[in-house]
């Protein structure tokens, strides 16, 4: 298969005719070799729960041994893989709520409170005192409280009534789905679908939203927000994206992974003089970091780090022959890494307990030491230096963009510092302009060309007049493609939106963070929501989600809180229920009855991203908004005339 059929990106076909021509494999290759993949599998109707198994459902075999059906198997499989999603992104939540914990109980540690108003304006939310407070009694408190989200015995996740619309509340607490704890959710999934308990496919369906919602609304929530508090909250900033960020003369480290405990500390050290002189001593320029996956977006929206590339060219990169290290934490980290750093000078270097490699060395993360490892991490890139060996293969590609908006900072580009509002936002699509917004988040997979979902489906909505917002690889892959600068939006957006970008100044695509920031998305509808003028729920928003290339556990987590938070979802690759009919047309169409939003799976990223205008004009319909409106320029007799009511 030649490169361009599997990658859109020029960079990343460059590496990967490079790869081939050097005899390594790559992850497009693995997929070939698997193909064709198991049918049972990808309908989700192989049950292996328990040992009288494994068990597949077809027309001779229509019940497992137990007697479970098709749909019992498939949502058993479904809900696990929510467990392991909302697992993966709330465990993240859980090691930021402890550091940040730790940074409190420590005078002399390496982390400290960089965003006090955000600290008062989430422990607020909790509850929290706050007015003739001193800063640290207040983070304590808070501190306190975001760990207790984890595995409180009684009442219900805090989180999750402080933020969302009350109507939305409501659906959840008369469809039974109010998270508890997060923990509690994630457990119930597991004790639930253990053999010989439940079998029907609703109510474990039920759960799954559940467990979900403690994701979106909990961890995740908790994840962003304390990250904020901890590391500083982002701001507008430029950055640059692709392999063509690495330096040939430099000593290139770049972080992986999902976490910014150690990432953040590793671009604190790396411009320390004693270090920046050793780099110089072994004869490069300086000290490049660069990030692949959400640990890149971490410290791109927080210090403008370059960032080399999404899921599907860590590979890649280390193929450049200039990464003297790639160092991980956990989640989306090829295990293949570990033998492809061996063909080259490249250290992989695993940072947490819970994510090993073979073929790695770990030099295990401690936040108490937190300054004092990444000097360490950062001398052995130094040493490692004039260890390069081969011709080094650096792509002549890269792309500016602008990443850092959030929930807060999008309030202020919108209405100004000293009149922030999500009224223009609002009276945009009220008035037309603007027709709704999106949200394209998620993965790369091999199954699609890589990363041509993600830029086909944005293009195609800005193009009709829908403001795009993205996190994770999406917000990689439109910034690679210099869909995250300002002058986009002349290039590729209808006029509506081209006329608020160059108005507001900015892009036509909002690059909102890392995986675990598809909170702020949540946390923008609610704003959108409270704003008024456009229903009294997120379900009677004119807007939809989409998951083009998603490959992960955490993305049907994500994708199922968006769904139960009355959110419009469609997803490429088909979740794996397709076996059992019932339960597809239950997520496909019924269970928008229960909360306002549903499922939809679509390949073709053009097909889906009509089919999400469609759904955002039947919204604007039920809205009566779906109306031309005569623009009027208001003279000085008009204004006098206007009355506050």
């Amino acid at each position: 298969m030649e490169p361009k059929e599997r990658s859109t990106d020029k960079a990343a076909q460059e590496m990967i005719g490079h790869m081939a021509e050097a005899g390594q494999q790559n992850a497009w290759d693995r997929l070939e070799a698997q193909s064709p993949q198991c049918g049972f599998g990808k309908q989700g109707i192989c049950c292996r729960i328990c040992t009288m198994g494994p068990c597949r459902i077809s027309k001779k075999t229509p019940v497992g041994i137990c007697g479970a059906d098709a749909d019992t198997i498939a949502a058993r499989n479904l809900l696990r893989m929510i467990a392991s999603g909302a697992a993966a992104h709330s465990d993240h939540g859980r090691d930021v709520a402890h550091t940040f914990k730790m940074a409190l109980e420590s005078d002399n540690g390496d982390y400290m409170v960089k965003d006090e108003l955000k600290l008062r304006e989430v422990a607020a939310r909790y509850g929290i005192k706050v007015e003739g407070r001193q800063t640290k009694e207040i983070a304590s408190d808070l501190a306190d409280a975001a760990l207790s989200e984890f595995g409180k015995q009684e009442g219900t996740l805090v989180s999750a009534a402080a933020y969302p619309p009350l109507a939305r509340q409501k659906v959840w607490q008369e469809f039974g789905v109010t998270p508890r704890s997060i923990d509690r959710e994630i457990v119930e999934i597991m004790h639930r679908t253990h053999m010989g308990v439940g079998s029907d496919y609703k109510n474990l369906i039920k759960q799954g939203i559940r467990a979900s919602l403690a994701d979106g609304w909990g961890g995740s929530l908790i994840a962003t927000e304390l990250s904020d508090i901890l590391f500083g909250s982002p701001w507008p900033i430029r950055f640059g994206a692709n392999l063509g960020v690495l330096d040939e003369k430099q000593v290139n480290i770049i972080v992986h992974g999902h976490e910014p405990t150690l990432s953040d500390i590793i671009v604190a050290v790396s411009q320390e003089p004693e270090l920046m002189k050793m780099a110089e001593e072994k004869g490069a320029k300086g000290i490049n970091i660069a990030g692949i996956c959400c640990t890149a977006n971490e410290i791109l929206m927080r210090h403008g780090i370059p960032v080399a590339g999404n899921f599907l060219q860590q590979e890649l990169a280390m193929m450049t022959g200039v990464v003297e290290i790639m160092l991980v934490d956990v989640q989306c980290i090829m295990p293949a890494l570990g033998s492809l750093s061996n063909c080259f000078h490249t250290k992989l270097i695993t940072t947490s307990p819970k994510c090993k490699i073979a073929g790695a060395e770990h030099i295990e993360f401690e936040e108490d030491r937190a300054a004092e490892i990444a000097r360490q991490i950062v001398k052995l890139a130094i040493e490692n230096f004039a260890n390069r060996n081969g011709k080094a293969k650096i792509p002549k590609v890269m792309e500016r963009g602008i990443a850092g908006f959030t929930t807060e900072n999008i309030f202020y580009h919108l209405g100004g510092r000293f009149r922030g509002s999500y009224r223009p936002l609002n009276d945009g699509i009220i008035s037309g302009r603007l027709r709704g917004a999106a949200g394209v988040v998620g993965c790369n997979n091999p199954k699609q060309v890589h990363d041509y979902g993600h830029l086909t489906m944005i293009k195609e909505l800005i193009k009709n007049d829908v403001l795009v917002v993205s996190t994770g690889c999406s917000a990689i892959a439109a910034g690679k493609a210099g869909l995250m600068r300002p002058e986009a939006a002349a290039k590729y957006c209808g006029k509506g939106l081209h006329e608020v970008c160059e108005t507001v100044g900015i892009p036509p695509v909002l690059h909102v963070g890392s995986c675990v920031d598809n909170s702020r998305i949540l946390t923008i509808l609610a704003n959108v929501v409270a704003e008024g003028g456009l229903g009294d729920d997120i379900s009677d928003l004119p807007v939809a989600g989409a998951a083009p290339e998603w490959m992960s556990e955490k993305a049907v987590s994500i994708g199922m809180y968006f769904v139960a938070s009355g959110v419009y979802t469609v997803i490429a690759e088909p979740l794996p229920v397709l076996g059992a009919p019932n339960l597809t047309r239950y997520l496909t169409d019924e269970i928008e009855r229960d909360v306002g939003g549903k499922w939809a799976f679509e390949r073709d990223p053009i097909k889906a991203a009509e089919m999400m205008i469609q759904h955002i004009e039947s919204k604007r319909d039920a809205l009566g908004i779906n109306k031309e409106t005569e623009r009027k320029l208001y003279d000085m007799a008009d204004r006098r005339a206007l009355s506050i009511e």
